[in-house]
């Protein structure tokens, strides 16, 4: 293979661009029934499946269209996707207990769980799926497995069975964990 060939070929660790275009536009609008001129940001995506437009009213007066749409308004959201993950896929909703503290205590257990999980999924590798997996799947695939658990005077082992599906991202990620010291 010639070297101008292994050049031109795309490299398969960076994510391919999209062939979609993003552009975005702000303008001023007061609707009949308000007193003031709101702001409005337009985001239009234009690719080969259509096109995809968007509407931001904000109150903020700095800023381009494109830093406060993708800097504050997409941060929301994904603060927002964390929120939902911590509800759904750990049950932190769940406050059924009679007394306060029980259902402060279990709100406690599940954002160390959320964490715990959280922490797990960073430490997979960068461009896997693994990485931005959905927490009820990492708990189901890493964490609810059947294995052996052996406590020696200073170590723990955990012994997978053989058909283990996912043996190899499991040695991956307990090699990632730092050492506890006791």
């Amino acid at each position: 293979m010639s070297r101008r060939w292994r050049t031109a070929q795309p490299n398969a660790s960076r994510p391919r661009p999209s062939a979609a275009r993003c552009r975005y536009k702000e303008f001023y609008d007061a609707a009949q029934s308000r007193s003031r001129v709101e702001r409005i940001i337009a985001r239009v995506e234009a690719g080969p499946e259509g096109t995809d437009t968007r509407y931001l009213v904000t109150n903020l007066a700095g800023g381009c269209p494109k830093q406060l749409y993708e800097g504050l308004y997409c941060a929301r959201g994904q603060a927002e996707n964390h929120i939902k993950a911590w509800k759904n896929h750990l049950a932190a909703d769940r406050t059924s207990c009679h007394q306060a503290e029980a259902n402060q205590f279990r709100l406690f257990l599940h954002a160390g769980a959320y964490w715990l999980l959280w922490s797990l999924r960073r430490l997979m590798p960068k461009r896997s799926s693994w990485r931005v997996m959905q927490f009820d799947t990492l708990r189901v695939r890493l964490i609810k497995i059947a294995a052996r658990v052996v406590e020696l005077k200073s170590q723990i082992k955990i012994h997978l069975p053989s058909s283990a599906p996912d043996q190899a991202i499991f040695a991956l990620a307990l090699g990632r964990l730092p050492r506890l010291i006791i």
